[in-house]
């Protein structure tokens, strides 16, 4: 089971750093950690510390609940369309809403 959560944390970093297109040496350093730290992780030379995953987290503007969201597979686009579609008006979000379920069904 460790090794499953190991496998997921470093998929998901490698995903939001390439949404980001950031380095691993970039995204270490903008956390505050030495320029290998992702590096290790993401090749298994090294595990995340909690404070390292809130440090990603902090930077990505996502909470440690949505990084580990398996259903969601881009949480940064979803904050992102979430952030976007504040007030909108009831009709509008009823389209969106008809919009997703059509596009989740073509899947």
């Amino acid at each position: 089971m460790l090794d499953e959560v190991i496998e997921f944390i470093i998929r998901r970093i490698q995903k939001m750093r390439d949404s980001k297109g950031i380095s691993a040496r970039d995204l270490s350093l903008s956390i505050g950690q030495n320029e290998g730290y992702i590096n290790k992780i993401e090749t298994k030379q090294g595990k995340p510390s909690l404070d390292g995953l809130v440090f990603v987290c902090e930077y990505f503007r996502i909470t440690l609940a949505e990084f580990f969201d398996e259903g969601t597979q881009q949480p940064l686009k979803v904050k992102e369309l979430l952030e976007e579609i504040k007030g909108l008006d009831a009709d509008s979000l009823d389209l969106l809403i008809g919009t997703a379920k059509k596009m989740k069904g073509r899947k």
